[in-house]
C-alpha cells in the first residue's frame, strides 16, 4: 500500500516510517530537509505550511500518517506552536481529503486530554477548562483541525503519552538522562505515563488498519510514580540514584530562576515554569482502549526502561 508521512526525521515519525517499511508499504516522506530522513523512504522536499505541495505530495497515497510537530515546552513561542501544530495539521487534513486520501492518522498528545489533577484519564474525560502549557493548547487545537477535514476523510487520532527508548535523548528523556547521571537537583512528587517508542509506532499502524474514524486512541503502556520509576531505573543501571524529592512550589521557584537565567543570555532555558507545572500536575492515562480496539499490547515496563537505559549507555550518554 502507498502511504504518506510528515515528521519521518523526527523520532516518533521515524519510528512510524520504518515500522511501515518492515509491513511492507511503499513510504513517501514530506520533509524540509530530505537528506535528513531514513534509507528506503521515497524523499518528498515540502513543509506542512505549503498546503499546495502537500496535495502533490499526497497524491495517490491511501493513508497519511501526520507526525509532524513542534513538540517543546520551553523554547517556542505560542505563535510557533500554533503555525506547526494548529496550521499545519489544517493543512494536512485538507490536503489529504483534496488528494483523494481515504484515511488520516493523526498524531495528537495525550496532553490534549487536559483531565483534572489526581484523576486517571481516558479517551472521554473531562477537559479541566485551562491548560498547563502552550505546547498543550496547541495539541488540543491542533486535534480540533484535523477532526475539523472534510467529511470524506476518515481521521482518527493517536494520543501518545511520555516516549522513551532507544533514539529519544531530548524533552522529557534529558531530564530522566540528568537524573540518571546525577545532575537533577531534585524532582517532584508525582506520576508519570509512558509508551515505548516501538508500542507507540505501532499504536499508528494499528490506527491505519483498525481505529474507528472520529475516535481517539491513548497511547501510555504505563503510569509509575516518581520513586517507583526511579527503582526501575535503579535496576536497570545496576546502582543507586540520587532522588531528592521537593514539594511542588520549590520546583517551580527554580524552574521559573532558570527560565528567566536563561532567556536573560538569550539561551534556552532546559527547564521553565510550564515544564514545573506539568510536573507537579503529574499525569495518569488509560491507554486500554488501544488495547481494546486496535489489539496493542504494550511492552513490560521494566523491559522497556532496561531497552532505553541499554541505548543511552550505546550512545554514551550516561557517565
Amino acid at each position: 500500500m502507498r502511504v504518506a508521512i510528515t515528521g519521518a526525521t523526527g523520532v516518533v515519525g521515524g519510528a512510524v516510517a520504518r515500522h511501515l517499511l518492515d509491513a511492507g508499504h511503499e513510504v513517501v516522506a514530506v520533509a524540509r530537509d530530505p537528506t535528513r530522513l531514513p534509507k528506503d523512504l521515497k524523499p518528498w522536499r515540502g513543509d506542512i505550511l505549503d498546503e499546495a505541495g502537500l496535495g502533490q505530495a499526497f497524491a495517490g497515497a491511501e493513508v497519511v500518517f501526520h507526525v509532524a510537530g513542534l513538540n517543546q515546552m520551553c523554547g517556542a513561542s505560542s505563535e510557533e506552536l500554533h503555525q506547526a501544530n494548529v496550521v499545519g495539521t489544517a493543512n494536512v487534513a485538507r490536503s489529504s481529503a483534496s488528494a483523494g486520501v481515504r484515511r488520516l492518522v493523526y498524531t495528537s498528545s495525550a496532553s490534549s486530554i487536559g483531565e483534572e489533577e489526581g484523576t486517571i484519564a481516558t479517551e472521554d474525560s473531562p477537559h479541566r477548562g485551562y491548560f498547563l502549557s502552550d505546547y498543550e493548547r496547541s495539541k488540543f487545537d491542533g486535534e480540533l483541525a484535523a477532526f475539523s477535514a472534510p467529511p470524506d476523510l476518515e481521521v482518527v487520532a493517536v494520543l501518545p503519552s511520555s516516549v522513551q527508548g532507544p533514539g529519544r535523548s531530548t524533552g522529557s528523556a534529558r531530564l530522566i538522562i540528568d537524573l540518571v547521571n546525577g545532575r537533577l537537583p531534585a524532582v517532584v512528587d508525582t506520576r508519570l505515563s509512558l509508551v515505548d517508542i516501538d508500542d507507540c509506532a505501532r499504536g499508528h499502524l494499528l490506527a491505519a488498519g483498525r481505529g474507528r474514524p472520529g475516535r481517539r486512541y491513548l497511547l501510555s503502556g504505563v503510569t509509575l510514580p516518581i520513586r517507583q520509576a526511579a527503582a526501575f531505573l535503579e535496576r536497570a543501571l545496576g546502582r543507586k540514584l540520587r532522588l531528592r524529592v521537593v514539594p511542588g512550589w520549590v520546583a517551580s521557584a527554580g524552574a521559573a530562576t532558570v527560565e528567566f537565567a536563561s532567556r536573560a543570555v538569550g539561551r534556552r532555558p532546559r527547564i521553565c515554569r510550564a515544564m514545573a507545572r506539568t510536573l507537579r500536575h503529574g499525569h495518569a492515562y488509560d491507554g486500554s482502549r488501544a488495547t481494546r480496539e486496535l489489539g496493542l499490547d504494550y511492552i513490560d515496563p521494566e523491559v522497556m526502561l532496561g531497552r532505553m537505559v541499554d541505548w543511552y549507555r550505546k550512545e554514551g550518554l550516561i557517565r
